[in-house]
Formats: structure tokens, C-alpha cells, sequence
């Protein structure tokens, strides 16, 4: 026994020395082989080293098969690496696995066939049945004529050509014609063989026995009759054949003719008829066999085939069309449902459809509706109550792509029990309770996913119809409708549907109980204000008119309260669609808004600025109005006196101070050009090999509240700033940043560096004119000019010292001084303006 297997090792290892292995032992040939060739023992270890990998190798996908099953891949490794190392148990197990999950392919069928027969080809019966499983699974004729060689060859019944073997093989043979006789290209195979397995039997009959020949003779003549009349790939070749025969037979023909000549009329008239349906075809078949297209165009041939053939009007061809694209794309559902409909709606064979449903819920098990009709053709074909509840469990644990495929799979179940009670007229409580626990398994797995749908409320509603009307139970009934308003009452579908149940049964007091309860319920859309106008619909048509009028006091107040409620959300609604829509209208207000409480916290010198820059205004006003304008001026100038300008601008000054206690900007980075969409994150991380940042700001925009590009980053020390600024230039998000050390005091020499710089100093100059109105003619005149066209108006106006608050547009930029001029009458200016002398100035404008 030991011997078997070690010999059974090395043919899985080494297929080719097989042979040679059987001749002694593995071990002593190793050692003879290593006498023979110095260097063996190199080549030993290299293959010691691929044993040691295939082993781990080994390990991994077991593993990996134990923990997912569903990996159809780690399937299909696991068992070629098994297969290689010659372990024969594990092999056979992880072949059942797979089988049992994943619809095996015909190759791998074939494998496995040929590796049991070689390691156990006593055990005739098993691989039988290996092979039944196989032809099962997909349409495949090499697999079919592995099956019929192997019975031929092992079937101890077919050896001994007994009536019973010969029957049996037979038998199979018609199998294999009907599974695969019409199989344009490779249908042919299973005739011949079928006519070689009775020409073989002719052979075993005595010759004296002549009326026996003469039947078999019949047999064989009648296998071709039924193979001309199929149009097959070489069907040419076979009329030939066929004529041959019928030479030996002692018939006169014409071997070389390719003719009909010498053939029953009925014959010749079925094989030409042939060959024009094969003409037809072949076009088809060319299209489906390229290697030169993808699988998809591959599955677009497949279906205009189809087309062609549904329209011919030959099921059976139909059906084996439908099988061989479903070998080529086993995973296809829309193939599998195609198929399915096809059959539900021609064929209507329950055994062939239930078969069909079987194979196609095992290749694509995520597709709900497959299952659906499988149980629909499970009852059609009156299986058993254990076969579909057992297909209905297989469903529940499979993963749908949708919840709604679930509660198809629960309804579906439901109707079946529902009809078998109600055709057998059996209503004992076990059968009803069946249909009780699929509603509420089917509740308790839904309601988390479908809560507050109409999915949930129809089921609920169908559980609750059956109570009342099937079990007569009322309270039970009642009771789902209940237990569904716990969880979903919300829905003004749920309330709907339990009132419509107590009207349908008579019970108007339970109804208007139920109206009741839910009137005063907040619903979505207008379902607040439908079960309202239900209720009063119900006692017009059923109540007394007390009943009506209870229903109006108690419905009227809450229709108002809804109304109201109504018209103040169409409001805010219209207020967010307003800021939506304008918010450039919504900044330009705040501005107004900010700008009117202004004055009362200018100074006074700019509240005067002000005044004098509105000449037109004032001019336009009467004289008493203008003195009224003026006398609160001075009020507001004598209160504004109270906090005097230097202490304002010293509060200021510590606010500025306090701000820069707060950002001292000593050991601090400005980044610009940083990408608008770059967050405080993106900054550390690009800053995290420095190390040492303390703070990051963003400059935001005021209004937008978006990005300006700018930072600052704060750090522990000048050690890791110099690191930052070492990063300049570095992209961040697509863009180079600029780096920099933000020096504050820059700040307060930008003025004076600005004053020095002549070109800053005529740009400034030209801003500040060009806002305030007209340019002077050139830098050489005086500041205090004043153009002829405005004479008139201040001739008499002379001011005086720094603060022009009041000065025309037509004189020089603010800071400008004439070098001409002697320091002493710069010095004379510094004397502002007094109230009075303003009052006086405007007053004769």
C-alpha cells in the first residue's frame, strides 16, 4: 500500500515518469541516478528548495481558502498547487469545497476524473458520478466523450457487451446526442462515436444470426438518417461516410460522388435541407469563434445568434445556443436571465427549468431575481416543502445588492405558503405559523434598512391582510400594524394602511380611535394636512353629526397652525434664496449699515474734512438748515473734545501694542503664493522635517472668508525660521512657495524709505490726486495755488500747517513742502482752523 502511494506521488509530480516509477523504488533509483551523475545532488537540492516554496506557497492559500471561501481564484490555485505536490486527500477535499461554492469548469471536471481514475481505478462508481456532476455543470463534448470512453472502457456491464451494459451505454449515448447533438461545430464527435460503439456490437454478433444483424444494420443506417438531417460542421464528409457504409452493406452507389444520387428521396431531401440551415449558420459561427475580438463583442455575437435562431422558431436549438454562451461567460446574468425567461416562456419543462434555475442562482448567487424565479419554478414543478424551504435559506445568505431584492425573496416565500393553504384548504395553526415567522424574520431583518419606506409598509400590510383574512385572527393583526406605528410612525402610509384594514372590516369606532391618535402627528409634505381632511371625510360619510362636528373643533385649529406654519417657512425660505442669490446686495447693505454709525466715532478734524468736501450739498441747503447742521457739529465737536485726539491715538497705540504682544513676528515666516486651497495641515506637514512650528495663520478674506495666498508661521527659534526659509521656492500643492523671515520692523521704516525713494513718492503722489480730483501742473508751484476756477469760491480761505483736512482738491499731495520756501513759514502753518472760523468761511460760500 505504501508503494501505491509513493508511486501515486511521484506520477502527480512528474507526469511523464509515471511508467518509470513502477519499475522499483523511488529511493533506490534517486541513488543510482546520483552514482550515474556527479551532479544530481545539485539538482536534488534546487528541487528540495521549489518542494520547501510550493510547501509554504501551500500554507498561504489554505489559509486564505479557509478564511474567504468566496475567493474563486485562491480556489483555483489552491488546487493546482495540491495537484502538484500529489496530495491526493487534500486535493480531493478542496475540490469538494469548491464544488460546493463554485460551479467547477469543464476542464477541471476532466482533471479531476483523470486524477481519481489514476489513483484509484477501482472506484468505478465514484467517478461515474464525478463525471454525471460535470456534464451537469456546463455544456462541454470533449467532457462528454471522456464520459462515454470511460464507461465503454470500465463498465464492467459494456465490457461484456450483456444486454443491460449495452442498454446503459445506449442510453448514454442518447443523453450525450440530446445535451450536445445539435452543436454546430463539435456535435459531430458524439455521432461518430455513437455509430462506432454499434458498429462494434455488429461486429460481436454471429454471422448466422441474420435477423439480429439486420437489426443493428437498421440501428447504425438510422444514425446517420439522424445525423445527415442535423446541419453540423462536416456534414459533407459524413454523406460520404454514409455512402461507404452502404457499399459494405452490399447497396450500389457512387462513393466519389458528393451527390444525393442512390439515397432514399426522404434522405436526400432532410440532408440538403441541412446544409442550407448550416450555410446560414456558418457566418455566425465564425463570428463567435474569432480570437481577434474582445469578450464583450464576443457576448454581442452570442446574442445576435440567438436573435437569429429564436426567430427560426427551434427551441431546442435555442437552448443549446444559450448553453454554449453560457459556458463562454458563466457569469453573465443577463445571459442567465435571458435564458431563464426563454424557458419559462417556450419550453415550460419543470425538470429542465429547475435544473437551468440551479445552475444559473450557483455561477451568479448575488442576483435576487434568479432566486426569485427559482423558487416560483420549484412550485410550479411541485417540489417538496423541505427542497424550496431549503433553496429559500440558500438565498437568505447570499449578498444582494439591494435590500428590496430581500424583501422580493421574503414575499416570494410568503405567496407560495399562502397558495399551498389555500389550495389544500389546510389552516392549521403549524402551517400558518410558518408564514407568521417568514414575516417576521423578514421584519426583523428589514426594518433597520427599509424603515420608513413604503417597502416596509407594504409588507407589514400584506402580514397584517393575511392575519384577518386567512388566520382570522384580529388581535394578531392588529397587532403588526402596531408593532410597525412603534417603529415608523412617521408615516402617514402606516396610519393609512391600519384605518383602511378596521373600514374594510366595519369597525368605524377603532377607525376614528386610530384618526384620533394620528390628526395631530407632524407628517412629511402635506400629510399633516391629508389625515386631517381624511378625518373629516370619514364622519361625513360614516359618523352622526356630533361626531362631524368633534372632528371640525378638533381639526380646524391644528389646519390653521399648519398654515401658519407654512407661510412663516415660505418666508425663510425666500429670505435664504435672497441671500443666495444677491449676496453682493447683502455686503453693499452691511456696508451702509456700518457706515452710518461712523460719525459718531470719527474725530473731529475728519468729521470737518468731511464737510468741506461737500460744498454742493451745502450750497443746495437753505441758510437755516445749514446753521442747524452746523450748531450739531459743534456739538458733536465739543463731545468728540472730551476724548481728546492724543488720547484716542494712544488707545489705539496700545491696541497695536497688545497686538503685538500677541504676534511679536520675531521668529516668524511669511509664505505667499500658497495655493487658496491649502489648509493648516498641508502647512504643518510641509514644515513637519523643520519641526518647531508653534502657530500658523491663514489671511482670509474678510467678506469671502477664503484664502489670500498669505501665511505667517510662527517657530521655537531662529534655528528652525532659518531651516523654513531654507525651503524657498519648495512646491506645496502645485505651486512654488516664496518663503521669507517677517521682520516687523521694516514696518516703520517703509515711510521714510518711501519719502527718500522718488519713484514711490510720485506714485503715492499720483494715487492721492487721482482720488481727490485734479493733478497740479507741475511740482515747482506752490501748494497753496488754487486754479482760476475756483477763485471765486476761496479767494479769501487761507490755510494754514500740516492737517488739510479742508484743503481743494487743486492743491498739492498731503506732506508735500516746497523747498523754496523759508523753514520759518513752514513753521507758521501749524495753527489749525477754529469752528467759528469755518462757520464763517461756509456761510459766505
Amino acid at each position: 500500500m505504501e508503494c501505491c502511494e509513493e508511486k501515486q506521488k511521484i506520477y502527480w509530480k512528474t507526469m511523464s515518469e509515471a511508467s518509470d516509477s513502477e519499475m522499483g523504488s523511488p529511493k533506490n533509483e534517486a541513488t543510482n541516478s546520483a552514482a550515474q551523475n556527479p551532479s544530481s545532488s545539485d539538482s536534488d537540492s534546487d528541487s528540495d528548495a521549489c518542494e520547501a516554496e510550493e510547501l509554504l506557497r501551500l500554507q498561504t492559500l489554505e489559509s486564505e481558502v479557509s478564511s474567504d471561501p468566496s475567493k474563486y481564484d485562491a480556489h483555483i490555485e489552491y488546487i493546482k498547487c495540491l495537484r502538484k505536490l500529489g496530495e491526493i486527500e487534500k486535493l480531493r477535499d478542496a475540490r469538494e469545497a469548491m464544488s460546493a461554492l463554485h460551479p467547477l469548469t469543464p476542464v477541471m471536471w476532466q482533471e479531476w476524473a483523470r486524477d481519481e481514475l489514476t489513483a484509484r481505478p477501482e472506484a468505478f462508481l465514484e467517478i461515474e458520478k464525478l463525471y454525471e456532476r460535470g456534464v451537469f455543470d456546463y455544456l462541454s463534448v470533449p467532457l462528454w466523450c471522456d464520459y462515454l470512453n470511460f464507461v465503454q472502457e470500465y463498465d464492467p456491464a459494456v465490457l461484456q457487451c450483456s444486454s443491460e451494459g449495452i442498454l446503459k451505454a445506449r442510453n448514454l449515448f442518447e443523453r450525450a446526442l440530446t445535451a450536445t447533438g445539435l452543436h454546430v461545430v463539435e456535435g459531430s464527435k458524439i455521432w461518430e462515436a455513437y455509430r462506432e460503439f454499434e458498429q462494434a456490437i455488429l461486429l460481436t454478433i454471429d454471422e448466422n444470426d441474420n435477423e439480429a444483424k439486420e437489426k443493428q444494420v437498421q440501428r447504425i443506417r438510422n444514425i446517420f438518417h439522424r445525423q445527415l438531417s442535423v446541419p453540423l460542421a462536416g456534414i459533407k464528409s459524413t454523406l460520404l461516410a454514409f455512402k461507404a457504409w452502404e457499399v459494405e452493406q452490399g447497396n450500389v452507389l457512387d462513393v466519389n460522388s458528393s451527390g444525393m444520387d442512390g439515397i432514399p428521396s426522404h434522405v436526400a431531401s432532410a440532408c440538403q435541407k441541412a446544409m442550407d440551415m448550416y450555410d446560414a449558420r456558418a457566418s455566425f459561427e465564425e463570428q463567435i469563434v474569432r480570437q481577434d475580438i474582445s469578450d464583450s463583442e464576443r457576448h454581442q455575437q452570442f446574442l445576435n445568434y440567438l436573435n437569429f435562431e429564436q426567430s427560426s422558431g427551434d427551441p431546442a436549438r435555442v437552448q443549446i445556443l444559450y448553453e454554449r454562451a453560457i459556458t463562454e461567460f458563466p457569469v453573465s446574468k443577463d445571459l442567465w436571465l435571458d435564458y431563464t425567461r426563454y424557458l419559462d416562456k417556450t419550453l415550460k419543462v419543470a425538470n429542465v427549468v429547475r435544473d437551468v434555475y440551479s445552475r444559473a442562482v450557483k455561477n451568479c448567487p448575488w442576483v435576487g431575481e434568479l432566486w426569485v424565479r427559482y423558487l416560483l419554478s420549484l412550485e410550479r414543478a411541485h417540489a417538496s416543502e423541505k427542497e424550496i424551504s431549503t433553496v429559500f435559506d440558500k438565498s437568505l445568505q447570499c449578498t444582494f445588492s439591494r435590500f428590496e431584492e430581500y424583501l422580493d425573496l421574503f414575499l416570494t416565500r410568503v405567496d407560495g405558503l399562502r397558495r399551498k393553504i389555500s389550495l389544500t384548504g389546510q389552516e392549521e395553526a403549524l402551517d400558518f405559523a410558518l408564514i407568521r415567522d417568514t414575516f417576521q424574520y423578514a421584519s426583523d431583518y428589514l426594518s433597520p434598512h427599509l424603515k420608513c419606506t413604503d417597502d416596509l409598509v407594504r409588507l407589514h400590510a400584506y402580514w397584517a391582510h393575511l392575519e384577518l383574512n386567512l388566520n382570522k385572527d384580529l388581535v394578531a393583526a392588529r397587532g403588526v400594524w402596531e408593532s410597525l406605528l412603534k417603529n415608523s410612525g412617521s408615516m402617514l402610509g402606516a396610519w393609512q394602511g391600519y384605518i383602511k384594514m378596521e373600514l374594510e372590516a366595519g369597525h368605524l369606532n377603532e377607525a376614528r380611535s386610530i384618526y384620533k391618535r394620528c390628526y395631530s402627528k407632524r407628517f412629511a409634505g402635506t400629510g399633516s394636512e391629508e389625515i386631517c381632511h381624511s378625518w373629516l371625510r370619514f364622519e361625513r360619510e360614516f359618523g352622526t353629526l356630533e361626531d362631524l362636528f368633534h372632528a371640525e373643533r378638533k381639526v380646524t385649529p391644528r389646519l390653521e397652525e399648519l398654515q401658519l406654519f407654512k407661510l412663516q417657512e415660505s418666508k425663510s425660505t425666500a429670505a435664504s434664496m435672497e441671500q443666495i442669490e444677491n449676496p453682493s446686495k447683502k455686503i453693499a447693505r452691511e456696508k451702509r449699515k456700518s457706515g452710518s454709525g461712523r460719525t459718531d466715532e470719527q474725530p473731529p478734524a475728519k468729521r470737518q474734512k468731511d464737510t468741506a468736501q461737500k460744498p454742493k450739498k451745502v450750497e443746495e441747503k437753505g441758510r437755516a438748515d445749514l446753521e442747524n447742521e452746523v450748531a450739531s457739529n459743534e456739538k458733536q465737536e465739543i463731545k468728540a473734545k472730551d476724548d481728546k485726539p492724543d488720547d484716542m491715538n494712544e488707545k489705539q497705540m496700545k491696541g497695536l501694542g497688545h497686538e503685538k504682544n500677541k504676534y511679536s513676528d520675531q521668529c516668524t515666516a511669511f509664505i505667499s503664493n500658497l495655493d487658496l486651497e491649502a489648509n493648516y495641515e498641508h502647512l504643518r506637514d510641509f514644515f513637519s522635517d523643520v519641526g518647531g512650528v508653534t502657530a500658523i495663520r491663514i489671511l482670509k478674506d474678510k467678506f469671502t472668508g477664503k484664502s489670500r495666498g498669505l501665511a505667517y508661521v510662527d517657530f521655537l527659534d531662529d534655528a528652525h525660521l532659518a531651516a523654513a526659509v531654507a525651503k524657498n521656492k519648495k512646491m506645496l500643492r502645485g505651486k512654488k512657495l516664496s518663503i521669507a523671515r517677517s521682520d516687523p520692523k521694516q514696518k516703520g521704516k517703509k515711510g521714510s524709505a518711501d519719502s527718500s525713494n522718488p519713484t514711490r513718492q510720485g506714485k503715492r503722489a499720483w494715487r492721492s490726486n487721482d482720488q481727490t480730483g485734479a493733478v497740479g501742473e507741475s511740482d515747482s508751484k506752490e501748494s497753496g495755488q488754487i486754479s482760476s476756477s475756483k477763485a471765486h469760491r476761496d479767494e479769501n480761505v487761507q490755510l494754514k500747517g500740516r492737517n488739510t483736512f479742508a484743503v481743494p482738491r487743486n492743491v498739492r499731495p498731503l506732506g508735500w513742502i516746497d523747498k523754496n520756501k523759508k523753514t520759518e513759514e513752514v513753521k507758521t502753518d501749524e495753527t489749525p482752523k477754529s469752528n467759528d472760523e469755518f462757520r464763517k468761511m461756509l456761510l459766505k460760500g
